[in-house]
């Protein structure tokens, strides 16, 4: 979260010379080009079943990064995080089992509605942003439901196919924005930092996370996403917080943790397996 943080602030240079479009298309597919060179993932290893989870798990992540960097032209990146989390909140609560998962989850919530300013100082925040931001939660929200099904190919064979298909997917808007802008060698170092930061790091560590955590819980822990996304766009893009955000951050983090000790302790009273 560290890492995607940092790189959508970095990646917000690019927007004055090849716009949001332009920056998702430059990040995204020289991120997939770096998974395919790692990993090296063989498609005839791909039957129909594996073909069908990995498109709807790259086209989910092509459209959720595609929308979130359009977001980030108009309203603050603290609050495009907090508004694009409604997603996974969603996914979290319909799979929550127990009553003090509901309480996690219901704390992350109330932090969520204050971090979000929708009222007082937020009433001068873009509409048109505020709705990509809900349609990059909503395709956040299916890259989680997707994840585990594309990751039985094996986790780097996921990352690498889903972020080629998620490549096709921006590329189609990039270049349709951008043109021959894209092809500038001046664009490629910081290309490609943004695509380490932003895609082929964070998300590699994402899909190994979501093969070995339950859905509640990978959900309530990505809540600490608005905290980081405030405190890296104070830090890099001078967007300061209010007290009532801070108060807000903290709620967050304090049911994310709370998820974590959870899910530590289920998984203790659970015997072993013979």
């Amino acid at each position: 979260m560290a890492s995607i943080q940092v790189g959508a602030a970095t990646a917000q240079r690019l927007f004055p010379v090849i716009g949001a479009q332009g920056a998702t298309a430059l990040r995204v597919t020289l991120a997939a080009a770096i998974l395919l060179a790692i990993h090296r993932p063989s498609f005839k290893a791909l039957n129909r079943l594996h073909l069908r989870s990995i498109l709807l798990y790259g086209v989910s992540l092509g459209a959720m990064n595609l929308l979130f960097y359009m977001s980030l032209r108009t309203i603050p990146l603290g609050v495009a995080v907090a508004v694009e989390f409604t997603g996974p909140l969603v996914v979290a609560a319909a799979s929550q089992r127990g009553r003090l998962d509901i309480l996690w989850l219901l704390l992350a919530a109330a932090g969520l509605v204050a971090l979000a300013p929708f009222w007082g100082g937020g009433a001068n925040l873009d509409p048109i942003g505020l709705l990509l931001a809900l349609g990059a939660g909503a395709f956040w929200g299916l890259y989680i439901l997707f994840g585990p099904k594309a990751a039985e190919v094996g986790e780097g064979a996921a990352t690498a196919w889903g972020m080629t298909v998620a490549a096709v997917v921006a590329a189609t808007f990039g270049v349709a924005h951008s043109g021959a802008a894209l092809l500038s060698p001046a664009l490629l170092p910081l290309g490609l930092a943004v695509a380490v930061l932003s895609s082929a790091l964070p998300y590699s560590l994402e899909i190994f996370a979501l093969t070995r955590l339950p859905r509640t819980t990978f959900g309530t822990l990505m809540s600490l996403e608005p905290a980081g996304g405030a405190v890296v766009g104070w830090v890099m893009l001078n967007q300061h917080l209010t007290l009532r955000q801070g108060a807000a951050i903290a709620a967050i983090i304090l049911a994310s943790a709370g998820a974590a000790a959870s899910l530590i302790s289920s998984r203790q009273k659970t015997p072993p397996v013979p």
